[in-house]
């Protein structure tokens, strides 16, 4: 089933003088289709510009499509009076933790958003003490934010919008501001959430290390969907990528270097242990 659905989406940036004179009209979202399975952990990848922090933010209404539709689980994104039921179904989680974080003390940021929409009070604790343990920040949820890593404000952030109960958790670029030690710990509590809690996950990124175990991937270009697949098939195509501007996991690259030296390798290898294994075969045989 799917919960997310997008069908000839268009979106336009209008660009204008001071006189309010149209100076330029930009296509960020170019006749978008694509589907996405509950409970599926969906990686969108391109490079700067190439729309899909644009497409992202049409998945929970805070754009709406110039052409097409996006349907969130059933309701039309177009439908404005529903806004509210589609942003409790798909939860966003920007690039910059601070603009998200309004308490003075976790618990009380992360069981804001269901007190703002009348859960009752003994339930919300329920939800912030379920939420802050789903991204291993339950221990700190007497500290203030100001104290926090860059990776755990992050995870803060996520368990805000957990507490919320969405079906779907979108994020937008969620570890561009963060150190590898913040963006593992990141990655590590938004598998979890995906895979324990049944939660369908979209992220948007350009570091393609976060996408191979996503269970498929999506590459944007001038605002169109330009290839998709699994992460083997996408980073089978190194070539394809490196025409769009965008890396391969180096892992991958190392392992197409070496194929084309004439070392037998499969194509779209991702992981150290797998390039291993497949060497060590050679070696055997």
């Amino acid at each position: 089933m799917e919960i997310v659905k997008a069908k000839d989406v268009v979106f336009e940036y209008i660009r204008r003088d001071d006189e309010g004179e149209v100076v330029g009209i930009t296509t960020a979202v170019d006749h978008v289709n694509l589907g996405i399975e509950k409970g599926d952990f969906i990686a969108i990848l391109g490079h700067n510009g190439s729309g899909k922090s644009t497409l992202a933010k049409h998945f929970n209404a805070i754009l709406v499509p110039e052409e097409g539709s996006v349907i969130v689980d059933g309701i039309d994104t177009a439908e404005s009076e529903r806004i509210w039921d589609i942003r409790q179904n798909a939860g966003m989680v920007f690039q910059n933790p601070d603009n998200q974080i309004i308490g003075q003390v976790v618990e009380e940021d992360v069981g804001f958003g269901p007190e703002n929409i009348g859960v009752p009070t003994e339930e919300i604790w329920e939800r912030v003490e379920k939420s802050l343990k789903a991204v291993g920040m339950y221990e700190f949820r007497k500290n203030s934010p100001n104290r926090l890593s860059g990776g755990q404000k992050q995870r803060i952030s996520i368990a805000g919008v957990l507490a919320m109960k969405p079906k779907c958790i979108i994020l937008d670029e969620p570890t561009a501001m963060l150190d590898p030690k913040g963006r593992k710990e990141v990655l590590e509590a938004v598998h979890e959430l995906n895979k324990k809690e049944g939660v369908t996950v979209i992220l948007i990124t350009h570091y393609m290390e976060e996408v191979i175990d996503a269970d498929k991937v999506f590459v944007m270009d001038a605002g169109k969907v330009v290839m998709q697949g699994t992460p083997r098939q996408i980073f089978s195509l190194v070539d394809d990528l490196k025409s769009l501007r965008l890396d391969v996991p180096q892992v991958t690259l190392l392992a197409y270097e070496l194929k084309k030296r004439g070392v037998n390798l499969p194509d779209g290898i991702l992981t150290t242990d797998e390039l291993v294994e497949n060497l060590l075969s050679l070696k055997r045989n």
